[in-house]
């Protein structure tokens, strides 16, 4: 026979309808929320109970700790004795100023004017000719003789500068060697004689190239290397453009020519 559920039903009746309610699911339903409810008093009255175990037990501690007295003994010094008076002996007396001597003095009388009839001049002395001298003057061999040389003797004779050597190369000259027609004559040349290279046209690539070289002392170049290069051909034609320029104006120390390195840069530029 089925059970009526009332309107006051539960959810607890309404799943546990037609079905035992002595033992099982349906007591545990039943009784959760009462053992709920003593489990949360009594872990909350447990958690309460430890804090204030807690706050008496750090009173009990601090008010142990106040109590402990700490006794010092406080020592007298004695004051220190005032430093004593050194006293310093007199200073020694300064010696006594030393005598000047005296130096006698000529008193000098006024000048007295006189006419120029008035004044008489003193005759010279006559010579004195000692030794013995003849009626007759003898005409002698004349000899020239040429005056001794010093040879510890110094700076009698100008020192002339040393002469550079031919085969010196020189990095920095009094006057520095120089392209025929100055400046505005080699960007001619360059703008004649330099070829932009291919390879360096396809990938897009510029820059300067540093190029050293020795202007020999009749303008003609040798020994041209690169110092700094950017590749893609571009090394190869600034030395083959340096290999082709005229002779230079070579430079020059102590107003002679000499062999001196010169370093010239060639820069490569994309046109647009």
């Amino acid at each position: 026979m089925s059970q009526v559920i009332s309107q006051d039903a539960t959810l607890d009746d309404i799943i546990f309808k037609d079905k035992n309610r002595e033992f099982g699911a349906f007591v545990l339903r039943k009784t959760y929320p009462k053992v709920m409810k003593r489990s949360v008093l009594l872990g909350s009255a447990l958690f309460v109970g430890a804090l204030l175990l807690a706050a008496f037990w750090k009173q009990l501690t601090a008010a142990a700790e106040d109590k402990t007295e700490v006794t010092a003994e406080v020592m007298k010094l004695d004051k220190p004795a005032p430093p004593k008076k050194v006293e310093l002996p007199p200073p020694p007396p300064p010696p006594p100023p030393k005598e000047i001597p005296k130096v006698t003095t000529t008193k000098f009388l006024p000048p007295e004017i006189k006419h120029d009839e008035e004044v008489t001049k003193p005759e010279p002395p006559p010579e004195e000719v000692r030794g013995n001298t003849a009626a007759e003057s003898v005409k002698g061999e004349t000899e020239t003789y040429e005056p001794p040389v010093d040879p510890d003797a110094k700076g009698s004779e100008p020192v002339e500068p040393p002469k550079p050597a031919e085969d010196e190369i020189f990095t920095a000259v009094e006057q520095q060697a120089e392209f025929p027609g100055g400046s505005g004559a080699w960007a001619r040349f360059l703008g004649k004689t330099l070829k932009y290279p291919s390879a360096a046209q396809r990938a897009n690539v510029g820059g300067r190239v540093f190029v050293s070289f020795v202007v020999n002392t009749d303008g003609s170049v040798q020994d041209v290397q690169v110092l700094k290069g950017v590749g893609f051909g571009c090394d190869e034609e600034a030395i083959r453009v340096i290999k082709a320029m005229p002779r230079w104006n070579p430079g020059k120390q102590s107003g002679r020519a000499v062999r001196s390195r010169f370093t010239q840069p060639i820069t490569f530029v994309l046109s647009e």
